[in-house]
């Protein structure tokens, strides 16, 4: 066996201090990057080489089979055995089986692995239809219900009040479904992983002997990671204790992203409350970043002027009022955080993927390098932009964007109206007419969840379907059978097989991980923090989120966001209020620093545009553009419009640029049925800047009142100054 020592002989001042500290209760609050395993395998075999600790007396619980078998692997190698290592929903199912026939009799019911089978049928029972991402969000509803002991009865008086918003569904209806799902188990005999917890508290309130046996053999309680417990594991955790106070919990109240689950950090922050007497350890000095990582960190967690090094307030919260810690880095100074904006989300990802390609040339593997991202959809850009540079990627946590189901049988849907001949030729109607079928809609699902995720897949398709519309104008005229090709050179180039590749995962699966460079994309208002989070709890949990992409950089940290989605979108967005104290006014020399309160304050005070046909509220870019909801008829003369278009041609083609770089169809449009009779009348149309007003004003403006525009032929010889004269000879 190890000697005591010997265990402590590779601790810093503060790990040491949590692993002499072996009788509890204790709360550890251990920032990112401290260290927090090592400490806490340590005071385990540190109590076992002092003799305080019998083996296999002690429990340590964590919240993943992953986290658990490292933690069994370090205390190997401290020469501890015998310590139980188990998530909690390992332990309770090993107690369930064991005493559940000795109490009930017979067999524990059978667990099943998902539940959206048996919630699809106590739909149907509600008479309720269904596709599969409601059902996941129902799944999702049921089982935050459970872990915060909430019943069927009780769902629709709680749920409002704890921010639930299933996406299309009423309280009262997820209540009713809860209740079929539950008659259902029954009528099965079968059990969810949330029951597995439920029957272990039960097992040990209804028996007694049951309660004394387990407390025998349990004597010290670890448990990791305890900003994520629910309301049933706490519930748990003390039934195991049963009033005694051997209880050491660790974890970091900024690292608390699964609110949404169930989870709460305020038995983490309100642990002293709850044992009276327990001691709070800190463990602050951060190995894993560079000091400039670790000092965003801080002003993220704590205000600009928490990467100062201080240790924050005196009292038990530190100067947050969050409980947190401020980080201390212990490595060498390295790379500044870089923070860049964009003016759209394709040259944003091209940009990304252009730095890592760079990284690749100089040697980094790419097995070092994240991009990290708010939402699933988000991804597709950036697969796009790494495949054509040839660079493998790993999609985490999520599938890939063309193996998404929804994404599958949307395209399966556009080949077969593609054959079916069913396209009007307007491309972007066609796409919007086909994923209405499934559901799609021109304004996003309220709330967030499977639904909402579904939604950004099919909106992101719509998006695809514009910038191929608009890089394709002109002549072949852009169809469904030309958007299907180019989905499936896509996914074709996209779905290679790769030994290595950069990590893409969104930012709730990027915890616990870590890697050398890290890409925080997309990070705009709106996305980060995401719209739907509107009250201070919600805002807050979406700024500890932002706190653990920064956290996993090593080495370098890159933020960067985009004003507008697409090429020719209007650029009204502005980087993440998060990124205040982070990055310089205006990082990247361009003028694009729109991160201002000041200026979000002007925007949100901008009107909604409507359509000036019907007056209804306008939805995404092109029917803005417009300034016409898809639903009512063009009001334009087909003659004018088909001059617009050949001029439009002519002129591309002698300045060799593409036809939508003159102006888009939708800006062609727009001034075909508004027939601007002026310069100011003409720079009020969408897609119409001052640079395009001067170039193409005079000529524009001519077509509109019926006269020939000036061509291209004509432009080139008067800007060689060859022009003829006009008059007489």
């Amino acid at each position: 066996m190890t000697e005591p020592d010997q265990v402590l002989a590779a601790l810093d001042p503060e790990q040491r201090e949590v692993a002499t500290t072996l009788r509890g209760p204790v709360c550890v609050v251990a920032g990112a990057g401290t260290g927090k395993t090592r400490a806490i395998t340590h005071r385990i075999a540190y109590g076992v080489a002092s003799g305080v600790y019998a083996p296999a007396q002690v429990l340590a619980v964590t919240f993943t089979t992953r986290a658990a078998g490292e933690m069994r692997a370090r205390l190997r190698g401290l020469g501890v055995d015998g310590v139980q290592v188990r998530t909690f929903h390992s332990a309770a199912l090993r107690q369930a089986r064991y005493f559940w026939p000795q109490v009930y009799g017979g067999a524990l019911p059978e667990l099943v692995g998902s539940k959206l089978s048996m919630v699809a049928e106590a739909a149907s029972r509600c008479r309720l239809s269904t596709d599969s991402s409601q059902l996941r969000d129902l799944a999702g509803e049921i089982e935050w219900s459970k872990v915060s002991n909430v019943t069927p009865d009780s769902y629709a008086g709680l749920a409002a009040s704890h921010g639930r918003d299933p996406a299309g569904l009423d309280h009262p209806t997820v209540a009713r479904v809860f209740a079929a799902y539950e008659e259902v188990k029954r009528e099965r005999d079968r059990i969810d992983m949330e029951d597995v917890l439920l029957c272990g508290a039960a097992l040990l309130t209804a028996d007694e002997t049951v309660a004394a046996t387990v407390r025998r053999q349990y004597r010290w309680f670890v448990v990791d990671e305890f900003q994520d417990v629910s309301p049933i594991q706490v519930a748990l955790l003390d039934l195991w204790l049963g009033g005694r106070d051997d209880l050491c919990v660790v974890g970091d109240p900024m690292q608390t992203i699964y609110s949404f689950a169930g989870a709460s950090a305020d038995y983490l922050t309100d642990f002293a409350a709850r044992h009276p007497g327990a001691r709070r350890l800190e463990l602050v000095r951060n190995y894993r970043s560079t000091p400039e990582v670790i000092a965003a960190a801080n002003r993220v967690a704590h205000g600009p002027r928490g990467g100062s090094g201080s240790r924050g307030g005196s009292g038990p919260r530190g100067g947050s009022g969050t409980g947190a810690v401020v980080l201390r880095a212990q490595r060498t100074s390295g790379a500044a955080v870089r923070c860049a904006g964009h003016a759209h989300e394709i040259d944003e990802a091209e940009a990304v993927a252009g730095e890592i390609a760079t990284l690749r040339d100089g040697g980094t593997a790419l097995r070092d390098i994240a991009v990290l991202f708010r939402i699933n959809a988000q991804s597709e850009a950036y697969e796009e932009a790494l495949a054509a540079r040839s660079i493998g990627y790993v999609v985490r946590g999520v599938e890939r964007f063309f193996d998404r189901p929804e994404v599958r049988q949307a395209i399966t849907l556009l080949r077969g109206a593609a054959r079916a001949g069913e396209a009007t030729g307007d491309l972007t109607a066609d796409v919007r007419a086909v994923l209405s079928t499934m559901g799609w809609t021109g304004e996003p699902p309220s709330g967030s969840g499977a639904q909402r995720d579904r939604w950004e897949s099919l909106q992101a398709l719509v998006g695809l379907a514009e910038e191929y519309a608009a890089s394709a104008a002109g002549a072949p005229v852009p169809d469904l059978t030309g958007l299907v090709a180019e989905l499936e050179r896509r996914a074709a180039s996209q779905h290679a097989p790769v030994a290595e590749g950069v990590t893409l995962a969104t930012l709730h699966a990027a915890k616990g991980l870590e890697w050398k460079h890290v890409f925080l994309v997309g990070m705009h208002e709106g996305t980060m923090p995401f719209v739907y989070a509107q009250t201070p709890a919600a805002i807050a949990e979406e700024r500890r989120l932002f706190y653990v992409g920064v956290t996993r950089a090593r080495d370098a940290l890159h933020v960067s966001w985009s004003a507008a989605r697409s090429p020719g979108s209007r650029g009204n967005r502005s980087a993440s209020r998060f990124l205040d104290g982070i990055r310089p006014p205006d990082p990247d020399g361009a003028g694009r620093d729109r991160g201002s309160r000041s200026a979000r304050g002007a925007r949100g005070q901008r009107q909604v545009a409507r359509c000036r046909t019907c007056g209804r509220p306008l939805s995404g870019a092109a029917e803005r553009k417009i300034g016409r909801c898809d639903a009512c008829p063009a009001t334009y003369d087909e003659q004018l419009y088909e001059r617009l278009r050949t001029w439009r041609t002519e002129q591309a083609s002698a300045q060799s640029l593409p036809a939508y770089c003159v102006f888009t169809d939708a800006t062609l449009t727009a001034i075909a049925e508004t027939l601007p009779a002026d310069h100011a009348a003409l720079l009020r149309v969408p897609g119409v800047g001052k640079a395009k007003l001067d170039k193409y004003g005079a000529d524009v403006i001519a077509i509109c009142a019926g006269q020939p525009g000036r061509s291209a032929a004509d432009d080139a010889v008067e800007e060689k100054g060859l022009r003829a004269p006009t008059g007489g000879a």
